[in-house]
C-alpha cells in the first residue's frame, strides 16, 4: 500500500529530483518494478554507471531503495520508494525552497505533458476499445474553494484502486495496461488585459 508521506521541504532534495532523468528512472521503477542500474540505463538512454549514480541519489533523498536480490544476487537491485510523492507551496516558503518547488513542479508537469502528447500522437494506432477509453478534456468550472478540495478528494478516492503502486496486478483484467490520469484543479489567475496595439 502507497503511504503518503510529509510534504517535500527540503530544496537539496527537491533539486536532486528534478533531474529529468531521475524522474524518468522513477518512473520506471513505479510502473514496472525493481531493476538493475543495466536495466533502468536502457530504458532513459544513459549508461548504467550515470543509471547508477542517479539511482543512489534517490536513495540519498528517499526517493529508492534497496530491492531484494534476484538469481546469483550479484547485481544489485533498486525500486522505487512507498510512499506517495506530495509537493505543497506554502505562502511561507523560504525562497530556497518555493525554487525548489517551483523547478521540481515543472520537471513533473513537463514529463506529464510529454507523456500525453506521445499517447495522443500513438492514439491513431491504438485499438479502438483503447481509443474509447481514452479522454485528453478540459473543463471549465465555476466553484467555491471547499467544492474544489471536495472534487480533488472525489477524483483521488476514485482513482486510488487502481494506482500502479497499490493494485495487484493478478487482479487486473487481462487486457490491463499502464495507463496515465493527470488532474490539474486549480483557480485561474486574473488574466491582465494586453490593451490595445499603438500604431506605429
Amino acid at each position: 500500500m502507497t503511504q503518503a508521506r510529509e510534504p517535500l521541504t527540503d530544496p537539496v532534495a527537491m533539486r536532486a529530483l528534478a533531474h529529468p532523468a531521475r524522474l524518468a528512472i522513477l518512473n520506471r521503477l513505479q510502473v514496472e518494478g525493481p531493476a538493475t542500474a543495466t536495466e533502468v540505463a536502457e530504458v532513459v538512454g544513459i549508461t548504467p554507471s550515470a543509471a547508477s549514480y542517479h539511482l543512489r541519489m534517490l536513495a540519498k533523498y528517499g526517493f529508492a531503495e534497496d530491492a531484494p536480490p534476484r538469481g546469483d544476487g550479484r547485481e544489485r537491485m533498486w525500486r522505487g520508494s512507498s510512499e506517495k510523492m506530495s509537493i505543497t507551496r506554502e505562502p511561507e516558503d523560504r525562497p530556497e525552497v518555493r525554487a525548489a518547488k517551483d523547478l521540481l513542479i515543472k520537471a513533473v508537469r513537463d514529463q506529464a505533458a510529454d507523456e500525453a502528447a506521445r499517447a495522443l500522437s500513438a492514439l491513431d494506432r491504438e485499438p479502438r476499445h483503447w481509443r474509447d477509453a481514452s479522454v485528453f478534456s478540459r473543463t471549465i468550472l465555476l466553484v467555491g474553494a471547499e467544492e474544489l478540495q471536495e472534487i480533488n478528494r472525489r477524483i483521488d478516492e476514485l482513482l486510488a484502486p487502481y494506482r500502479i503502486t497499490a493494485r495487484d496486478r493478478a487482479e487486473a483484467p487481462a487486457d490491463a495496461r499502464v495507463a496515465e490520469a493527470q488532474v490539474n484543479l486549480f483557480p485561474r489567475a486574473v488574466r491582465r488585459p494586453h490593451g490595445l496595439p499603438r500604431d506605429a
